[in-house]
């Protein structure tokens, strides 16, 4: 029974619900949720680092109810985005908009492209697909190539854009980590098209088509309702995808794994992730804020992730934290001396 825990998840979308519905001040429905009640209910919370038993693990491992929770979020997710997008034509004040905006792309960042990246990671072709159209309203397709093949091989290193430098601010990081992971999808896709001995215009390279359908997607809202709206499309996927990136930043922000003596670097532990064990936010983004975990075993279910003793523990949930960042000197001041003290 304590497993239904996760239908906590659900409150963020029906908070969206409730701002598109009631529209007025509840059009911040979700902002306020998301960024003032919740990082309220983590302090009030004990942080919880228990691991599973292996009773516990075997009996989740293939448990269809955690799989079910994941996928029920594409046809929520497309159906608020469609609410959304009927309200617009409605007669809305400027703040209306901007809180029914920052709404909908919260939605957009925490349903859609979090649960897109635990699905990307599944084998079956059916998770990746639902991964794939979790991210097309984000307009950020090529994040399932990029965070796959590009992230999980470069994490803690110059080489990953997504990676945040110690004293790097936020602003900057957003600007960084969005052209660069954009620029190595095409080169991670380019270069798999040059190994099977294709052109990278082949109809085979899926960066082509991803672009091809998110401006497909554009070009259908705005023929189905006006350019307006397919505007205020490009709007929330900004809001979603900044939400991501700042996830980024807090996830790996000044953490750098050591070159051997091979020119190499040293194998991704759990000490080259931020880690954040206060249960509501755990529950909310499925787990994510076990981050460590998921980079020691990148395929490990959700529901099956551990603490882990070395990894770097945030004074603060997620939430709290993504708030901290955007204030660069109080973050580095509450998170540099938490850091690893640099090599010579």
């Amino acid at each position: 029974m304590k497993d239904l825990k996760y239908l906590l998840a659900y409150t963020l979308p029906l908070a969206t619900w409730f701002a598109i519905e009631y529209q007025h001040i509840w059009s911040y429905s979700t902002l306020v949720y998301a960024f003032v009640i919740i990082p309220f209910l983590e302090l009030l919370f004990p942080k919880n680092s228990n691991n599973l038993t292996e009773t516990e693990r075997l009996f989740k491992e293939n448990n269809l109810f955690f799989d079910v929770l994941l996928y029920l979020n594409l046809p929520i997710v497309y159906f608020l985005i469609v609410r959304f997008f009927q309200v617009l034509q409605y007669d809305l004040a400027t703040y209306e908009v901007i809180g029914l905006v920052a709404s909908v792309g919260i939605l957009l960042g925490a349903s859609g492209i979090n649960v897109a990246h635990e699905l990307g990671h599944r084998d079956s072709k059916w998770a990746q697909l639902l991964s794939k159209l979790l991210l097309l309203p984000e307009l950020y397709m090529h994040f399932f190539i990029e965070h796959n093949r590009g992230h999980h091989k470069n994490v803690a290193t110059n080489l990953d854009p997504a990676s945040a430098k110690r004293n790097e601010p936020l602003q900057w990081f957003w600007i960084r980590s969005t052209v660069g992971s954009y620029r190595d999808a095409w080169k991670l896709e380019n270069d798999r098209m040059k190994n099977l001995g294709l052109s990278i215009l082949s109809w085979r390279n899926e960066m082509i088509w991803y672009q091809l359908i998110q401006v497909g997607y554009l070009l259908g809202v705005a023929l189905i309702w006006n350019w307006n709206t397919a505007g205020f499309a490009i709007g929330i996927a900004v809001v979603g995808f900044l939400l991501l990136e700042t996830i980024n930043y807090i996830e790996h922000y000044g953490l750098r794994r050591a070159r051997l003596a091979n020119g190499r670097y040293e194998k991704v532990e759990a000490k080259h992730s931020w880690n954040a064990n206060y249960e509501l936010g755990r529950i909310l983004l499925y787990e994510l804020t076990r981050h460590s975990d998921h980079h020691y075993k990148a395929n490990k279910k959700y529901q099956l992730l551990d603490h882990h003793d070395s990894s770097p523990q945030l004074p603060f949930g997620y939430p709290a934290s993504m708030l901290i960042a955007l204030l660069p000197p109080i973050w580095f001041k509450l998170i540099n001396p938490r850091l690893p003290q640099p090599k010579n």
